[in-house]
């Protein structure tokens, strides 16, 4: 084997990107299939410092694997990075995804000490609990399990209507794109783990090419917002499963309104809605211990487990 370099990622890695995510793909079956167009979204994410925190591994011009790190624009006593990364499956058990982990928590400290310095920092991972070699890998560098999550998908064969009086549902457009963030935002305050998205970031992960505001809705109670829910379908899944997936990338109701039933209108109208624009299944991914009891709520709705993801995580 020829000796690999390494160098940081650059938006012009796009295609590369693609390429060694879906090789990844072919073993690991987490059902995340790529274009070029959606890995240079991630590339361009501006809460992601390629330059001093992101490492390409390549044998010639072929990306073997990668890691890149993303900071967030606001913390509370505890700065969570999200650390990614993934080697290509003929190059595994050589050593690269040790070097690729290890320089992604020395790169979080550099980003860290630039962003917030005075808070505690702890590394995540996440990563689909069957993939090979992620438990033993992590914990030989520290990093513990701290939080379980669960892909649920729903076949969308039979949708009942859900209708919750005083709840209005209205869809989304340029005019009312701000009460979506703005919901969204103050609905996940108590969520573990998440932080308010700025405009930047919110153009970059949910307003891009992979949105559907036909399938994205507010609920209002009079003119006050007060819930939002939000998909995002992949055309490269698509393209490789035959299957048309809407995924309910953003769920969240204020504090105030829970238990009023209007996360149940929202999923009711949205998996209405996905079925009638001709989407095969909807899906979504939900927090084991999320403080609004959601997996009860989208049981109830008719989506089933299919596939959990651990949350690894590492104080500094």
């Amino acid at each position: 084997m020829r000796e690999l370099t390494w160098r940081p990622l650059v938006p012009a890695d796009a295609k590369a990107s693609a390429d060694l995510l879906n090789a990844i793909e072919t073993v690991d079956r987490i059902g995340e299939n790529y274009t070029e167009e959606d890995t240079l979204q991630e590339l361009i994410d501006p809460y992601a410092d390629l330059e001093r925190a992101s490492l390409a591994a390549l044998d010639g011009e072929a990306m073997v694997g990668y890691m890149k790190v993303r900071h967030k624009a606001s913390a509370d006593e505890v700065h969570r990075v999200f650390l990614d990364g993934g080697v290509h499956p003929a190059y595994r058990r050589r050593g690269i995804g040790t070097a690729l982990l290890e320089a992604g928590v020395a790169a979080a400290k550099v980003v860290h000490a630039r962003h917030h310095p005075a808070l505690r920092l702890v590394v995540d991972v996440h990563k689909a609990e069957h993939i090979a070699g992620v438990p033993e890998l992590a914990r030989s560098r520290g990093f513990a399990p701290v939080r379980y999550f669960q892909r649920m998908e729903h076949a969308l064969t039979r949708v009942a209507d859900v209708v919750v009086p005083g709840v209005r549902i209205e869809g989304w457009s340029p005019s009312n794109d701000e009460d979506f963030r703005s919901v969204r935002n103050a609905s996940y305050r108590d969520f573990w783990g998440a932080a308010p998205m700025p405009a930047d970031q919110w153009r970059n992960k949910i307003v891009n090419q992979t949105f559907q505001p036909g399938v994205s809705f507010l609920a209002r109670d009079g003119g006050v917002a007060m819930g939002v829910l939000v998909t995002l379908s992949w055309e490269a899944d698509t393209a490789a499963t035959g299957v048309r997936d809407a995924h309910f990338m953003v769920i969240g109701t204020l504090r105030e309104h829970r238990r009023r039933g209007v996360a149940s209108a929202l999923l009711g109208h949205a998996l209405r809605a996905a079925a009638e624009q001709g989407y095969d299944r909807a899906s979504l991914n939900v927090d084991s211990a999320d403080p609004m009891g959601a997996s009860g709520i989208f049981a109830k709705a008719g989506f089933v487990p299919k596939q959990r993801y651990v949350r690894w995580a590492l104080e500094v």
